[in-house]
């Protein structure tokens, strides 16, 4: 990628793991129906802590999570809870590991459910679209909106757990369904651009 004259000021460029996730990963359009699982389960586990932190360990939750493969993990037992609070390279919350194996099983329900899916469903908040807003400045970006809190009431009512309207809003953000780069970002019309 050719080097901008700004970047949205929170992905620093003396961090390059941030940095690589700004530029190729957050607000980039995401439809797949296990990958916008796997965000949301990182997201879930985000609470209380910052993305910087699950950034650092996601290729460890990727491990310890079987790659987020739904099946496997909504057949998780006791004893691989058990494996999962002594796994140091995760965050080690027993009630959002749980929440996790809750979530799975809440999304295997959508995928028999839905013709369009796990991604259907979300999208559906959005409209279909991706949101593009204007912001000169990220700090003008709310920290939750009127759709993400109906997403949020949405999978809680479908059995999710760690789904509030602020973790939904920063993973809308997260997987391109909203647009939230600063205007002057290369990044904002870059994200737009992609199918």
């Amino acid at each position: 990628m050719t080097p901008a004259k700004h970047h949205c000021p929170w992905a620093p460029a003396g961090d390059p793991l941030y940095r690589q996730y700004h530029d190729e990963e957050w607000g980039v359009p995401e439809y797949d129906d296990r990958a916008l699982f796997e965000k949301l389960i990182l997201d879930g586990f985000q609470a209380g802590l910052s993305w910087r932190t699950i950034l650092y360990k996601r290729e460890n939750f990727r491990r310890a999570f079987d790659g987020f493969d739904v099946g496997k993990i909504a057949r998780y037992t006791p004893k691989k809870i058990e494996r999962l609070m002594q796994d140091e390279g995760i965050i080690r919350s027993r009630s959002k590991i749980e929440a996790t194996i809750g979530n799975a099983k809440a999304y295997l329900k959508i995928m028999e459910s839905r013709d369009d899916g796990f991604s259907g469903l979300l999208w559906d908040f959005a409209g279909g679209k991706p949101v593009v807003n204007r912001w000169r400045n990220f700090r003008e970006a709310p920290t939750k909106t009127p759709q993400a809190e109906a997403m949020s009431k949405e999978l809680k009512r479908l059995g999710f757990k760690f789904c509030g309207p602020t973790i939904l809003y920063a993973f809308m953000q997260a997987t391109g369904m909203v647009n939230d780069h600063e205007i002057a970002c290369p990044r904002w019309k870059a994200v737009q651009k992609r199918p």
